[in-house]
């Protein structure tokens, strides 16, 4: 019996010994198999190769590995990165997963989701791994710079170039930086060297273009961002400030086709810039009275980021707009058609009539009379100011103050201010003492409402 049990043991012993050294022989074919399919672009065999090792041995992290890179190849990042980072956290590096090799493609898979703090770790590695890689110093200083980390950022710019003087990007945001920091002469010396060393790099038409635009030279901005726009990394960017140009100039008509192109070269609904471009362009559509046009950019930025800016409380502001048909013809309507509906808000809702009338950019200015049935006497009738304002901003103290003037100048007694967005307390609290009265969101509502419109 003994014999028997001992007979047992070692053919179980033999099995378990002959299944290991036949996985330890065919799994490195497997593996050797799916960087061969890699080669040929075999991507889908190659995925499948890889699965199948890892339904078997979960932990064969240079299955996850290889697996990562097909994912990577058939342009499923998202899957991809999954892979890596479970590499990441697990894996012993050694010359069967290269590790510079790794850390690149990782750091920029994180750059792609918008992980901007994940991916700076990487960089820092690979500045450990390859001290003199120009690019991991110039990509760490990039992301330095987005973090509000100056002083760090120009230090790794200049590693950048010390380890090489021909990297011409570094050498243009090296400039760029410079520029912010008012090193005027500094700033300048880099751009130019950036675009001496390669006149064909588009990008650095990027950060002159960002130079001459924070010196208020919009006309020059604007040509350099088109020079940017052959870039294609640089192309949604350079769109969203050149529509930034104009709106600083004052040609919204022209910022809103920038914005609306840089929203079409959106190849990422996440990424800041293409949040950013559907927010300025949204602006535009406010400005121009096409509030929903506005409201539908609003709701998608709102989609993909709650915490946007003030997108939230945009269209809270908006949200009375779409029940409130009063309101919404005010808003949205042409200005001739404004100007009817004012002066019927101003006989309606303030007993006041019309002598003279005026258009604004901002709305309608009227100079009026009190509408009276006891004007058989020849009495000299007072004046009124009623302003119709349908700005987007809050209404602030310095224009109740201009106001104020105004009504002296014109021995008004009194002024009527309505304002669709309100007025800021300081107005308000402005106000309170002097003849002005301040009429607004919920006032007026009821006033053109008074007034049938």
């Amino acid at each position: 019996m003994i014999i028997l049990a001992v007979i047992i043991v070692l053919t179980m012993a033999i099995g378990f010994l002959a299944v290991y050294v036949i996985k330890s022989i065919t799994q490195p074919k497997k593996l050797s198999s799916i960087i061969k399919l890699l080669k040929q672009q075999k991507y889908g065999a190659a995925e499948k190769m890889a699965k199948s090792i890892l339904a078997k041995d979960s932990r064969n992290y240079l299955a996850h590995y290889y697996l990562g890179r097909t994912y990577l190849a058939e342009g499923k990042n998202e899957l991809a990165l999954m892979e890596y980072k479970l590499v990441n956290q697990n894996a012993i590096f050694d010359n069967k997963i290269p590790e510079a090799d790794f850390r690149r493609q990782l750091s920029e898979l994180y750059l792609k989701f918008n992980q901007p703090g994940e991916a700076l770790k990487e960089f820092l590695l690979l500045t450990k791994l390859e001290p003199t890689n120009s690019d991991a110093y110039f990509q760490a200083a990039r992301i330095y710079e987005q973090q509000n980390h100056a002083d760090v950022a120009l230090g790794f710019y200049q590693k950048a170039i010390k380890f090489n003087r021909k990297n011409v990007k570094a050498h243009a945001a090296f400039g760029l930086l410079l520029f912010r920091s008012k090193q005027y002469a500094e700033a300048k010396k880099e751009i130019d060297t950036a675009i001496a060393l390669s006149p064909d790099t588009f990008s650095t038409y990027y950060y002159q273009g960002k130079i001459l635009k924070e010196n208020k030279d919009y006309s020059g901005a604007v040509k350099a961002f088109e020079k940017a726009l052959r870039d294609p990394e640089y192309k949604q960017k350079a769109l969203l400030e050149r529509g930034s140009c104009y709106m600083m100039a004052n040609a919204p008509e022209n910022a809103m086709q920038e914005f609306d192109r840089a929203v079409k070269a959106s190849k990422n609904e996440n990424a800041p810039e293409t949040l950013y471009a559907r927010y300025f362009l949204a602006a535009c559509y406010e400005k121009n009275r096409q509030i929903e046009k506005a409201i539908e950019q609003w709701q998608i930025v709102y989609q993909h980021n709650h915490s946007f800016r003030d997108v939230a409380a945009k269209l809270s502001e908006y949200r009375d707009l779409q029940a409130n048909d009063s309101l919404k013809e005010f808003l949205t309507c042409g200005q001739d058609e404004f100007v009817e509906i004012c002066k019927k808000a101003a006989i309606k809702g303030f007993s006041m009539s019309a002598q003279k009338i005026e258009s604004k950019k901002w709305g309608c200015r009227m100079i009026c009379t009190e509408q009276k049935n006891d004007d058989w006497m020849n009495v000299r009738k007072q004046l009124y100011l009623v302003d119709f304002y349908r700005d987007t901003e809050p209404i602030d103290d310095g224009h109740i103050r201009k106001i104020l003037d105004f009504i002296k100048s014109q021995n008004c007694v009194k002024a009527f201010v309505c304002a669709s967005a309100g007025f800021t307390s300081s107005a308000s609290g402005f106000a309170e003492s002097r003849p002005i009265e301040l009429v607004g969101k919920e006032k007026l509502e009821a006033v053109l409402s008074k007034a049938g419109v």
